[in-house]
């Protein structure tokens, strides 16, 4: 997919993170995670991402997240896949490359590893990733990795194949001088954990979209509500916020980490042998996974 047909899919839809499976040695479990991912692109989601954030992509070894990605070509179909990509440039760099050659659509660019850094380094590094390949490439604005509007306006100049902001800073301020700034130059996802939270507040802002983690275990409720948000019905929002989101809210805030956690324990109460997260995450007790299967227990799959 070249970089203006990844923009046009990035902004047709809601979209998702899959969760990456593992086995009970810690090892990717590919076939499982297949059938997860060919089960996810049934819905209405344009492209998911592989290896991201949600799919514990700090866990993962560089030379597995080609592995990954190419599992999720295989059992998506249609649907357009893009990688996590991150750590230094130079790594970064290789990950990208490697992702490309399997087949990926384009890249999200994760934070860089530890440092702080100034805005002429983070134009550089973005840059040097852009430059390495010929797909289309995201970025992700949170933690130590946070563009100001002009920096991404150079970029934007510089770099064709920059066709994606995301953000998780939640600084409405912040991204809607960058909506303002850049137009349609680029599509806008947000990206804060639990994206439904703030979804009416991005929407305001100009992001057409965002990408939904509980897709990966609650599809159809995920979509109803990005449905519902688009076409201005408010009452059948807030219906949802209440009956599901907040409770949902609760459980994830209950530990450190549990924006993944949660999300790969509503995968296993699906059915499918997502496996545990790697440290330093930890997995859900066994009341919180209690608390989350009476959350969802009207979801669940009838073959689960």
């Amino acid at each position: 997919m070249d970089p203006t047909a990844l923009k046009a899919a990035l902004g047709s839809g809601l979209l998702s993170f899959p969760v990456t499976h593992f086995d009970a040695g810690g090892e990717f479990a590919a076939e499982s995670y297949r059938r997860h991912v060919a089960w996810l692109a049934g819905y209405e989601a344009p492209v998911l991402f592989a290896a991201g954030g949600t799919g514990e992509f700090f866990s993962l070894r560089p030379e597995e997240i080609p592995t990954v990605v190419a599992a999720a070509k295989e059992a998506s179909g249609k649907t357009a896949i893009v990688s996590g990509c991150g750590y230094g440039t130079e790594v970064a760099v290789e990950i990208a490359r490697s992702v490309e050659k399997v087949g990926a659509d384009g890249v999200l660019l994760l934070p860089h590893y530890l440092i702080d850094a100034p805005q002429e380094g983070l134009y550089a590094h973005v840059k040097r990733i852009c430059d390495s390949v010929g797909f289309g490439v995201m970025v992700y604005n949170r933690d130590n990795a946070v563009l100001h509007a002009d920096t991404i306006a150079r970029l934007c100049d510089a770099c064709p194949n920059l066709v994606g902001f995301k953000d998780g800073t939640g600084d409405i301020a912040l991204v809607r001088q960058i909506t303002a700034k850049m137009g349609d130059r680029l599509t806008y996802l947000g990206g804060m954990p639990t994206a439904e939270l703030y979804a009416e507040a991005y929407l305001g802002a100009g992001f057409t979209t965002y990408s939904s983690a509980v897709f990966n275990f609650v599809p159809g409720l995920s979509v109803e509500f990005y449905k519902a948000l688009r076409a201005g019905e408010r009452s059948t929002c807030e219906r949802i916020l209440n009956e599901f989101f907040y409770p949902f809210m609760a459980i994830r805030n209950r530990g450190k980490g549990y924006a993944v956690s949660a999300i790969k324990a509503g995968v296993r109460l699906q059915g499918f042998a997502a496996g545990a997260v790697r440290p330093p995450l930890k997995d859900l007790s066994e009341e919180e996974v209690s608390m989350l299967c009476a959350l969802i227990a009207p979801h669940l799959r009838k073959a689960a």
